[in-house]
């Protein structure tokens, strides 16, 4: 792909999956001995790189020198399955031990269970699950646990199919225990069928499996996600587990979610009273919560009331406290408390690794985020997976930076690393920004042959660029052929398209075609697209259709923003209304909906300047400043230009009185 002068190769491909083929065994050269089982063992376990370990373990199986036992198919398996890359490659090793006669037991078809668990790929799992006999293992109540448990958590609704496997499983005549129910229990409260997830907890004890914490606990979340917290509270008295620490975790998550902080803080005091002391889930939940709403200072008071009690901080706890400080803009706090976590012997994991990568580059430190990434591709423990690049790809495309954000993607790649949907939007961003359309319109063609097909918000962010080149017949053409690549246009889809149409020579009345397009196929506006359009019509002069617009913006129940005030303020300004303009700004003002903005007021000033005189200015200027409203150099710009346009009348030496004595 060809990049400007300066710029490294773009967009490298995905490297392949290496095949996996088991080739037929061959003679070794003379002198080779037997090979012990336990040094086998010990090579592929200490083995990090999982591609290395599987090109060893094909060797050895092409080796007269040893031949694969059950631990060292297992210990392959289990590696292949934590690693998410090669999970394919599992199939073909048990059909390579099916082949060679070795036995699957319990354990290794767990393991493949847990496997695809781990992938989120259920349906294969369950696949797996039907041929359980063809590898001479036979179900257990075990085995259907972890597969009902891998059901549970793949992403799409498998409800009614984990209805059926647990049938199949009475049929069989196996007996559930305590994990089975508690499995169940976790399913229907992810359905939202709690109600008969409390149904379940009564004939779990009749039929003599009494229910355990987890139960509880996961009957309990289940109410208090439903919003039901106050019901969750007495059910926990009513089965006498109100002292069980899960539980009370349970039900803090639920209070902070409904911004009940007092009752929360009630609570854990409440625990402590009982003798149940807090631990780091209870903290975790609320330093979480503290930090999303912005209380950085309370979330650090409750940090440190829990470091005073001896409760030993987790990468959790410091994963929040540093996405409120990033996210209050304070980046060198969020720093320290990183390497506060180093020092106190907490290992990252690639969540807070993300969170300071993301804070890093909202803060336009993208090389400090690159730098953190070179750390976790030399860290085996923790290497950097698609949300790291994608994170570091945005923060250069948030600042127009081709260069990085390529060599960014090829690093991803060259780790093995898939591109999702997120990073390629990015890039197509970023692409857009360097006016390099035909490379982001062929990396959108891509991504459906790459399995990753793109979504509504990767056009809207191509056509969003096509649009700020000035590209705009291309952006409606995009518009128009989304549908054959799965995807629908969205009132943002519009919106930019309505930018775009109104900033563009010749293209007011292709803008006011698909307003009242729009308008027929009854298409729900929201309030940028009503502030765009009273943009557009303002920018040709068209003030009073700017009014009808925000007149029918309110009857049909949009909320205005300060956008909307800020053209509207504007619009009556030019028109000389400036007392309606006073009242209007004063009517959005009044309520909390609205802060006051500079340049509404600036527009409000310009307006009284021509239109009243520069006296009114100088009191209206007097009730902003008493609002603790101040102006920027552009209000200052305005009454500078009207108190010289009276120069006529005033002499400077008073302008200057005036303006001194005034403000």
């Amino acid at each position: 792909m060809y990049l400007k002068d300066g710029y490294s190769l773009l967009l490298k491909h995905r490297k392949p999956s290496i095949p996996f083929v088991l080739p037929t065994r061959h003679l070794d050269p003379p002198h080779s001995y037997p090979i012990p089982e336990l040094h086998v063992a010990q090579a592929l376990r200490r083995e990090p790189d999982v591609t290395r370990a599987l090109q060893h373990f094909q060797y050895l199986a092409t080796s007269t020198a040893f031949k694969h036992t059950p631990l060292t198919y297992h210990i392959m398996i289990k590696k292949l399955g934590r690693s998410n890359v090669e999970i394919d490659s599992i199939h073909y090793l048990l059909q390579q031990m099916k082949i060679e006669g070795v036995p699957c037991s319990e354990d290794l078809f767990i393991c493949v269970l847990n496997s695809y668990k781990r992938a989120g790929l259920g349906e294969r799992a369950l696949k797996m699950f039907y041929r359980i006999k063809e590898f001479g293992c036979k179900p257990t109540v075990k085995i259907y646990n972890h597969l009902l448990d891998a059901l549970v958590g793949e992403a799409k609704n498998r409800f009614h199919v984990i209805g059926a496997v647990y049938e199949n499983m009475k049929g069989e005549g196996l007996e559930p225990n305590v994990f089975t129910y508690n499995i169940l229990l976790k399913a229907l409260c992810k359905n939202g069928k709690v109600d008969g997830a409390c149904k379940l907890l009564v004939e779990m004890s009749k039929r003599g499996c009494v229910p355990d914490k987890v139960s509880y606990t996961t009957v309990v979340a289940g109410m208090c996600r439903d919003g039901r917290v106050d019901e969750a509270w007495e059910a926990a008295k009513r089965y006498g587990v109100e002292t069980v620490v899960s539980v009370c975790n349970a039900l803090v998550c639920g209070l902070c979610k409904e911004g009940r902080i007092g009752e929360v803080f009630g609570l854990m005091n409440e625990m402590v009273g009982k003798g149940v002391d807090p631990d780091v889930m209870s903290y975790s939940s609320v330093i979480n919560w503290l930090s999303d709403v912005g209380e950085v200072e309370l979330s650090l008071a409750v940090f440190g009331q829990m470091m005073r009690r001896g409760c030993r901080s987790n990468v959790h706890v410091f994963s929040s406290l540093m996405k409120g400080h990033f996210f209050g803009g304070r980046v060198g706090e969020a720093v320290e408390l990183w390497r506060l976590m180093l020092l106190e012997g907490v290992r990252p994991n690639v969540v807070v690794y993300n969170t300071l990568l993301y804070g890093l580059c909202c803060n336009g430190k993208v090389d400090e985020a690159v730098a953190v990434c070179d750390q976790m591709e030399k860290d085996w423990f923790c290497r950097p997976n698609v949300t790291t690049y994608s994170t570091i790809v945005h923060g250069f495309a948030k600042a127009g930076n081709l260069q990085g954000a390529s060599e960014v993607w090829n690093r991803m790649v060259n780790c093995g690393v898939r591109p999702n949907v997120v990073v390629c939007t990015s890039m197509v961003d970023v692409l857009c920004k360097s006016s390099m359309f035909d490379q982001a319109f062929r990396l959108i063609d891509s991504m459906v042959a790459d399995g990753c097909p793109p979504t509504v918000v990767t056009f809207n962010t191509f056509i969003k660029g096509l649009c700020r080149g000035g590209r705009v017949q291309w952006a409606m053409r995009v518009a128009d052929q989304m549908q054959s690549y799965g995807c629908f246009p969205d009132i943002r889809t519009y919106n930019e398209l309505l930018d775009g149409l109104f900033s563009v020579n010749n293209g007011f009345r292709e803008a006011c075609e698909l307003v009242r397009n729009l308008e027929e196929r009854k298409v729900e506006l929201n309030s940028v697209t009503y502030n765009t359009i009273m943009y557009g019509f303002s920018s040709h002069g068209m003030q009073e259709w700017v009014l009808q617009v925000l007149g029918r913006m309110l009857v049909t129940g949009v909320k205005p923003d300060a956008i909307t005030v800020n053209i509207v303020i504007y619009e009556y300004s030019k028109l000389g209304k400036v007392r309606t303009a006073i009242q209007l700004l004063d009517k959005f003002t009044a309520g909390k909906e609205f802060c006051s903005d500079i340049i509404a007021h600036t527009s409000l000033l310009w307006g009284i300047c021509k239109w009243l005189g520069i006296e009114e200015a100088i009191v209206y200027l007097n009730k902003m400043l008493n609002n603790g409203i101040f102006p920027n150099i552009a209000t200052w710009n305005v009454l500078v230009r009207g108190f010289f346009n009276k120069l006529g009348h005033m002499g400077p030496i008073r302008i200057l009185d005036d303006i001194l004595g005034n403000a």
